[in-house]
């Protein structure tokens, strides 16, 4: 089965996080050596490996755009979630690259 996994690019994802508020989140999939590097702000991390057993985490009925470097981890994640049901699951095209080439906001992480 083929998933047509949706993709929003980085000057979208910052007028969604204008718009819709507490109804958008965003989840930074990377490992929390690179997050501390810096991320995107208000961005959660919670890192590939742990979505798994981290899914009850996640509510289906809002929008969750996920990112990572470059976009496969995070795209790899979409994959995942549409396959257990999630219909609102979107990636960041280019990853934190698009984001910080796009000359969006970096923040360091919120602490966990």
């Amino acid at each position: 089965m083929h998933w047509n996994i949706k993709e929003i690019e980085a000057p979208e994802l910052a007028n969604w996080k204008e718009e819709k508020g507490d109804n958008l989140r965003v989840v930074d999939v990377r490992e929390m050596g690179e997050i501390a590097a810096g991320t995107i702000p208000g961005a959660e991390p919670m890192p590939m490996a742990s979505i798994p057993v981290r899914m009850n985490e996640l509510d289906k009925d809002k929008e969750i755009v996920f990112i990572c470097r470059s976009g496969a981890r995070s795209a790899q994640v979409c994959m995942f979630l549409q396959q257990q049901g999630f219909d609102n699951v979107y990636n960041l095209r280019g990853g934190m690259f698009g984001w910080a080439g796009a000359g969006q906001q970096v923040s360091l992480p919120q602490a966990v």
